[in-house]
């Protein structure tokens, strides 16, 4: 019998109970992990407060979100190409996955790094 095959027999329920938590701990973490205590009533003192609020409360969470999807995505692949060794056409879709979940990654990095840059410029001129 086939170690895979063995590791699969056992790991297939396990997988089954815990893929929602898994799940929902990656979508919420983000929520919890930035949660901030700025009270969102006050209003903003400038235009560069305006902006750094938006940034904190709905474009990072969102960017986090959008990574950890993407990081699920090249897990999944992961997953499927070590499962799946002796088929070719599950390699082939695993490798894909991967490609595809380090693509949203880096495009995420790049993202973030786009909005510190404007962020950045925004207060030198605003300040």
């Amino acid at each position: 019998m086939h170690i895979l095959s063995i590791c699969r027999k056992y790991m297939e329920p396990l997988w089954r109970r815990w893929r929602f938590f898994s799940a929902s701990a990656i979508l919420f973490a983000p929520l919890t992990l930035f949660a901030r205590t700025v009270a969102l009533t006050d209003p903003p003192a400038n235009a560069t407060e305006l902006l750094n609020r938006i940034s904190a409360f709905i474009i990072n969470p969102i960017i986090y979100l959008l990574f950890a999807a993407a990081f699920v995505v090249f897990v999944w692949g992961l997953v499927q190409f070590m499962a799946h060794l002796d088929n070719e056409e599950s390699r082939k879709t695993g490798s894909k996955h991967m490609i595809w979940g380090i693509i949203g990654m880096v495009i995420m990095v790049g993202v973030n790094a786009i909005i510190a840059i404007i962020q950045s410029t925004i207060m030198q001129i605003g300040g």
